[in-house]
């Protein structure tokens, strides 16, 4: 778990990234891409000679990402860069797949905190300021360190960490991630779906999919294939399921590209080795 400034605050662009390179060295370019601190959800697809990842670019320092480094890679064959332009939030979670989920009430206790504060919507009206960097760093390395900790790391009094962790969460300049390993619960088929939508009906069409419990990301992203959608289910039948009766029979999609991962190397901000979470 890790609390993380959301890119709208930080003024960061989040862009899907498709890297085709040799597959002899796929798996080393994968690890070198998943190390970097502006990268997450690092993936190989497509037989291995694929990298998948969400790359984050800031305009004050664009020049150091991993999208100026990827052109002088000789590793590197080609690569496809995809900017998000809106992200679906369907329903009160991002994956509802457990078979036992929470119940309304108890999704409202966890989301409103025990202050009872409401969950921040639209633009986060609270601007990550250059003072708040030793703060950030910490919470990104913990979510759940305590404010007695934080006040030590930083150097803060403890009233000055707590009133600006509240102020950051309450506006949603800050938010929690939440790593999980799928298939240590019996989830063993994730896949990217590259949608080519109708425009007029593409924020219709990324709102409906994005309420389906197996789906775990929907967003409007730039390319002929203008929707993006991960999903992760318990077998490549019921992918096959979802793909046919939830994406298929929506009249907006043209066409559909199925990108099966292969191997996750990095989530949200934890990498994974064996199909197990570690810290890093």
């Amino acid at each position: 778990m890790r609390a993380l400034p959301d890119s709208r605050a930080t003024g960061r662009r989040r862009w899907f990234v498709r890297v085709q390179c040799r597959p002899d060295a796929a798996g080393t370019l994968a690890e070198a891409i998943a190390a970097r601190d502006d990268v997450s959800w690092v993936s190989t697809t497509s037989g291995g000679s694929e990298i998948v990842c969400v790359a984050f670019t800031d305009p004050h320092t664009a020049h150091g990402s991993v999208l100026a480094r990827l052109p002088r890679t000789s590793q590197v064959l080609s690569f496809t860069a995809f900017a998000v332009l809106h992200m679906h939030v369907g329903g009160t979670a991002k994956w509802l797949a457990f078979d036992d989920p929470l119940s309304p009430d108890q999704l409202a206790v966890l989301r409103s905190g025990r202050t009872g504060r409401p969950d921040p919507v639209g633009r986060p009206d609270a601007a990550i300021r250059d003072d708040d960097a030793p703060l950030l760093a910490e919470l990104a390395r913990d979510g759940r360190i305590g404010v007695v900790v934080l006040a030590r790391a930083t150097g803060w009094p403890q009233s000055r960490v707590s009133t600006r962790l509240e102020e950051l969460l309450t506006s949603g300049g800050l938010h929690v991630a939440t790593d999980l390993a799928p298939a240590q619960f019996g989830f063993h088929a994730t896949a990217y779906l590259w949608l080519t939508v109708t425009p007029g009906e593409l924020h219709a069409t990324g709102q409906a999919l994005s309420l389906h419990p197996e789906t775990t990301f929907t967003a409007a992203v730039t390319g002929a294939a203008n929707l993006l959608v991960t999903v992760t289910c318990r077998s490549v039948e019921d992918l096959y399921t979802f793909i046919t009766t939830k994406v298929g029979v929506l009249p907006a999609v043209h066409q559909v590209e199925v990108v099966p991962v292969l191997h996750r190397l990095k989530q949200a901000g934890t990498r994974v080795r064996n199909g197990r979470l570690v810290m890093e």
